[in-house]
């Protein structure tokens, strides 16, 4: 206090409620694809492609993680995830179902980049792109193998 007058440190600016919902979106397709990624490896022919997946699982662990501080910082609230796609099965059905995810990911995440003027925020996304690019040719390798 000072003269009379408050002086907050930090001072919440009005937020973009459209930047705040799909940041809630892209956390809870994280926290999808990770309990999906766990199910996947868990299903791999093989231990290579098992680890394979369980790196892609702690990159989307990692996004999860940054998102949630992200969002936490905007709303001054913590996020509270839920399962927004279910995932197969069917090993392949999964592979499947987890690249054509990644690709629409990636749209999605440099949508989102697009959107904010905030460059910690677009930075973020757009490496999450590029690493959602990299998922997507991964499942696709996956894929294609396990055709044979």
């Amino acid at each position: 206090m000072m003269n009379g007058y408050y002086y907050p440190y930090y001072t919440r600016e009005p937020q973009d409620e459209n930047l705040i919902e799909n940041i809630s979106r892209a956390i809870n397709g994280e926290y999808s694809a990770i309990a999906c990624y766990e199910k996947l490896a868990q299903m791999a022919p093989d231990a290579e492609t098992q680890k394979r997946i369980t790196e892609i699982r702690e990159d989307e662990i990692k996004h999860y993680n940054t998102f949630s501080q992200i969002y936490q910082s905007l709303t001054g609230k913590l996020a509270t995830p839920e399962i927004s796609e279910e995932c197969k099965d069917n090993y392949q059905e999964g592979l499947v179902a987890s690249l054509k995810d990644e690709q629409e990911t990636v749209d999605f995440y440099l949508d989102i980049a697009d959107s904010t003027q905030n460059p910690y925020i677009r930075r973020v996304f757009k490496r999450a792109t590029a690493d959602e690019q990299n998922h997507a040719v991964w499942f696709l390798y996956f894929y294609t193998e396990s055709k044979g």
